[in-house]
């Protein structure tokens, strides 16, 4: 199929589940999204069963699969979707709780990641299909950071405290970028093309956040000065689509961090920009471009999360594995976050029920199913993309169906965090 007619496919699908998720389910939208995608996916294969001829569902695939998930993930929607959701974060906020954010995005990462392999090695041993320890780091990696699109689309519909939930959306937005670089340090090793010693795993780290922050700190203030001396809306309104794409565009080439290079700038210009360098009038355009920008990018990545199952596949053998990582990954994830507040904790008090918000809440989305799509085709390949794929979409529909009365019962909105 032509670009034009996959994308006119994509927005048709994404406003007739969109219409009758509004109309009938009534669902959070990118949940509803989710849902319905996944419901028509598995229509399609069990008629394709016993449907003697059925092709639709062949068709489909075939349109899916001419879209590279990685790239369009990775490459094309993830900047926008980072920009458009840090720009609404309030960086006082996140400057009050650096040390946990800090702490919940790189060494909560690693601790998930190596908790997630120890078990997944131990436990596909048990079951009689091993899978080598270097793959189940490679799986931990990937699945290990809490996905920042899928995160603050649930936290627009779920009402926790202010402290907390900076903690919740500062550690999405920040911990991608570590996480995608852990998996290429772990692929890298796992496939053997590369050797990484101690020196050159911290260069590479540096390189990767620091170099993105300082990307994202210059291009924003380039934005910020330039949008300062004018009072347009429609031209500031194309001054940050250009600040977005073309720093993520740069980081790209650079070999440093886009997320977190569009993160940084996004809170620059939703912070310091949109007081001393925007009009209200500008303000409101600007701020409407991207939550709508924001709507359509979440509309067409959460469909197709769903419809991705045609092209992941059903393995009944490695059922029991997939079932089986949900409550792995949801146990590593709890101890990744209880370690680090417990110890932090011991300077400063945190909000009722922080753990289990943070732990329940840490959704996985499509960042974690585009990097296990781009995998290479390896024996081991099919049951990483089935594990993924069970916990994402478990997480989302389930974790993010669940979150809304979890924090309704757990957490009271006078008792805050006083600045951790």
């Amino acid at each position: 199929m032509r670009l034009l007619e996959i994308i006119a496919l994509l927005l048709t699908l994404s406003a007739v589940f969109g219409f009758l998720n509004h109309r009938y389910l009534r669902l959070p939208h990118t949940i509803g999204l989710v849902l319905i995608a996944l419901a028509a996916s598995l229509t399609l294969i069990a008629l394709d069963g016993v449907v003697e001829g059925f092709a639709l569902d062949d068709a489909l695939r075939g349109v899916l699969r001419e879209i590279d998930f990685h790239a369009v993930v990775m490459e094309g929607m993830l900047g926008i979707l980072l920009f458009a959701g840090a720009l609404h974060v309030d960086l006082s906020e996140l400057a009050r709780r650096k040390w946990a954010i800090t702490t919940l995005a790189s060494a909560g990462v690693l601790i998930s990641t190596v908790l997630i392999a120890l078990a997944v090695w131990a436990l596909s041993a048990a079951l009689g299909a091993p899978l080598p320890f270097a793959w189940a780091l490679v799986f931990g990696a990937l699945i290990s950071p809490t996905d920042p699109i899928a995160v603050l689309s649930i936290l627009k519909t779920v009402r926790v405290p202010r402290p907390l939930e900076a903690k919740i959306a500062g550690e999405s937005l920040f911990n991608d970028g570590i996480g995608v670089v852990v998996f290429t340090i772990l692929l890298a090793l796992a496939v053997g093309g590369e050797e990484f010693g101690a020196l050159d795993v911290v260069r590479l780290f540096v390189t990767e956040a620091v170099g993105g922050a300082v990307l994202g700190i210059a291009a924003g203030y380039l934005a910020y000065a330039a949008m300062r001396r004018i009072d347009e809306h429609n031209m500031e309104v194309l001054i940050t689509l250009a600040l977005v794409t073309a720093s993520y565009g740069l980081a790209l080439r650079l070999h440093i961090s886009g997320p977190i290079a569009v993160v940084v700038a996004g809170l620059f210009i939703g912070n310091h920009g949109a007081r001393f360098g925007m009009s209200e009038n500008t303000r409101r355009h600007v701020f409407q471009f991207w939550d709508l920008a924001d709507e359509i990018f979440n509309s067409l990545l959460f469909l197709l999360i769903g419809l991705e199952v045609l092209v992941v596949g059903i393995y009944l053998d490695h059922l029991a594995l997939a079932l089986a990582a949900i409550p792995l990954v949801l146990a590593a994830r709890w101890i990744s976050v209880a370690v680090p507040i417990g110890l932090l904790s011991l300077r400063a008090q945190f909000s009722r029920g922080a753990i289990t918000l943070l732990t329940w809440g840490g959704l996985r989305g499509g960042i974690s199913v585009a990097l296990a799509l781009s995998l290479p085709e390896i024996a081991f390949k099919p049951v990483i993309l089935a594990m993924t794929y069970t916990v994402v979409v478990f997480s989302i529909i389930v974790q993010g169906l669940t979150m809304k009365p979890l924090a309704g019962r757990m957490v009271r909105d006078d008792l805050v965090d006083p600045g951790t």
